[in-house]
Formats: C-alpha cells, structure tokens, sequence
C-alpha cells in the first residue's frame, strides 16, 4: 500500500487533522453570558488573585504544546516550521486519541537557541506543559535545558527522551527473549543527534556496564577524531561511550550485540548484521525508511527486529510513550520529568507483555492499559 500517496489525499481532503471542540454547547444567551461577558471578569479577576489555581478553572490542566522549529523532521531534516506541521498535528492527534489531551501544534519561525527559548517562555502561560520536537541537535539540548529551568510546567523534548525510552523498554523485553544481560552487552548506535545521545545516555544509567559505540555520518566517534559538537564532545568526557579508535559503521556492528538506529535509511546491510555477536537485537528506528529492512535483518541473523513502523512487528515508537508521559505528569502536577521517571516509564511499558517473544517485545498504541500504566509511575 502507498501510505505516502494514501495521505496527501487524506490531509487535502481533511484540510489538516485537527479542530476545536466545546466542552459544553454555546447555544442560549445565558451560557454566552456565563462563559464570555459578563460572567467571565469574575472568573478572570479569581485566577488574577488565586494564580495556583489557575489550573482548575482553565485548560491549563489538559494542555500541551507541541514545538518545533522543523530543523529535524522524520529522516527529511531541516525542511523549515511550515513544512513540519502536518508532523506536529499528528503529534497533537495522538495526544487527543490516545490520552485525551488537547495539544496544539506550534511551529516557529525562529532557529537560535535564544530565539526558540523566548518564543516558547513568551507563550507558556498558555499551556500546562511544552512537547518540543524536530528541533536540530545541538541546539535542542540548550533550549530544552534552559526551558525546564525557567518554566514551570513540565518540559519535554521527545525526540530526546520518548525515544531513548522505548528502546529501553524494548530492549528490557528483547533481551529476556534472547537470554542476554544489557550490562553484559555490546552496543553500536547509529546517529547522535537527540535521540541518539538520550538513548546512549538513559542506556548507561540503566545498566552502567554497557558497552557502546557511537557512529554518526563521519564514522564512529572517538577522541582523536576532533571537531565534534559539544554533545558528541560529552558522550566521550562523561565515558557514556568507548573510546574507540576510528572506522565506521561496519566495524562499529562487529561482535556487537544489539544495534540501535536513528539516523539514515538502509545503511545497514545482511553482512553487517552477520559480523554481529549470536542471536543480535536490531531497533532500526529511522522513519520513515528504517536502517534495515526487516526480512534482511533475519536474513543476516537477526533474533529480533523492531522498526519505528506500524507495518512491522514490534513498532519501538515515541508514540508509545509520550501520550502517558504527558497525562502523568499533567494529572500529578509533575513539573520535572526525571531520568527516574524516563526509566520508570521504560520498565512500565515493558511490563505490560507478560511472554515477551521474538514478535511481540513491545506493547501496541493501542494497547488500551498503555497510557494509564505509564500515568501512574510519572508522579
């Protein structure tokens, strides 16, 4: 099927995916007198004295904005904050269907860090909590970093953390099918950008002995190879990662035990996979094209293939997580997402497949306890 063709003519004949909907009917004058003028100065002038409580008589308690700057979308890259939001009106759809929150899409004409944070401060008090998205590494990590300090409302770029928890949540899961210890285990990760670092990061702090290895586009990243930005800098100062001594991906997924993408498509070949240590785990997370194609994978030797994809089995996406993330911490007044929280969230989501196997290391968006299991560790 070409879902691609399938959805220029969806979104045309939609005219976009989102709308307004009323929480009570706007049809008599009193109701007009109740909830605009004049009954509404009253409601105004008790949020102006009580402004804790400005939650309970606003939308400030089922809010998120979804932001981006549209420097990172998908595997299309920096296709500027127009060209985004049919990306971020599909976030704010799964928000609304799967966890009821009313998120609005927010794309930005702005690209510095300062620009970004002040737009996205000077619109906070609309909304009780900001999901940044598609927003280019390294700037993202600055922007989300000074944001969570001086806002507050809970803060959270998925791109960074919704992906670096499902991976872990499947690889909690792969494991156990393939008998392996992550502590035990060898890792290359293709692309350090946000969702490589997080991923690289919440791994380490899961499981402190795990061995990684970071590959981006030059190859992989060690310390004699210079001029890295300040996030590939750190993954080697706070020994996040090996040390290594250079090559590429090719070697990086020799003897390795899982590999973990999110960077290009179908960079990955059957030989490649064939090097790897016995029964290896793949996560090829890139979309909409992942690294590799799952029946090349098993053909290589694959014990268990994930994709970002809903046509494939084992779909590790953010939208598994992110939706529970947000109702958490909106329902528990949680204004800082923690690693504690990130990891937390993991191991829920793990939880909820009783015989992981080969085909089913991850639960379904659909899955209807999924968002109410993630809700009750975010607190």
């Amino acid at each position: 099927m070409d879902y691609g063709k399938i959805s220029i003519q969806r979104h045309k004949a939609l005219g976009g995916k989102l709308g307004i909907s009323l929480k009570d009917e706007l049809d008599t004058t009193e109701k007009l007198s109740i909830y605009y003028t004049p009954g509404i100065g009253a409601v105004s002038k008790y949020v102006a004295e009580h402004p804790d409580e400005a939650r309970d008589y606003t939308w400030l308690n089922n809010s998120v904005a979804v932001v981006s700057d549209g420097s990172a979308v998908l595997g299309l890259g920096n296709i500027g904050p127009q060209a985004s939001l049919p990306v971020m009106e599909g976030k704010a759809m799964i928000f609304k269907y799967f966890a009821g929150i009313d998120a609005v899409p927010i794309v930005l004409d702005a690209h510095s860090a300062d620009e970004i944070v002040a737009a996205v401060k000077a619109i906070g008090p609309s909304f009780g909590g900001i999901n940044l998205e598609d927003i280019a590494a390294p700037i993202c990590f600055e922007v989300e970093r000074r944001l969570k300090r001086e806002l507050p409302i809970p803060v959270f770029h998925d791109d960074q953390h919704g992906s670096a928890i499902v991976a872990l949540a499947g690889l909690i899961n792969a494991l156990k099918v393939v008998g392996k210890n992550l502590n035990d285990c060898r890792v290359a990760v293709s692309g350090a950008g946000a969702g490589g670092v997080a991923i690289m990061k919440l791994l380490r702090l899961y499981a402190p002995a795990v061995k990684i290895l970071a590959v981006d586009s030059k190859g992989i990243i060690w310390p004699g190879r210079g001029n890295l930005n300040s996030a590939k800098q750190a993954l080697i100062d706070e020994g996040i990662i090996l040390a290594g001594n250079g090559g590429g991906l090719a070697k990086a997924l020799k003897g390795a035990d899982i590999f973990i993408g999110v960077s290009q498509p179908t960079i990955v070949s059957q030989a490649m996979v064939e090097s790897m240590n016995t029964r290896p785990v793949i996560l090829a997370m890139a979309n909409p094209v992942p690294e590799i194609m799952p029946d090349i994978a098993k053909a290589g030797g694959a014990a268990i293939v994930a994709t970002g994809r809903s046509d494939f089995p084992n779909q590790v996406n953010n939208a598994v997580a992110f939706p529970g993330i947000f109702r958490g911490a909106l329902d528990n007044g949680v204004r800082d997402i923690t690693d504690k929280h990130k990891i937390a969230a993991a191991e829920a989501i793990a939880g909820l497949i009783d015989r992981p196997s080969a085909d089913k290391i991850i639960p379904s968006v659909f899955d209807k306890k999924l968002v109410e299991t993630i809700a009750k560790v975010i607190s």
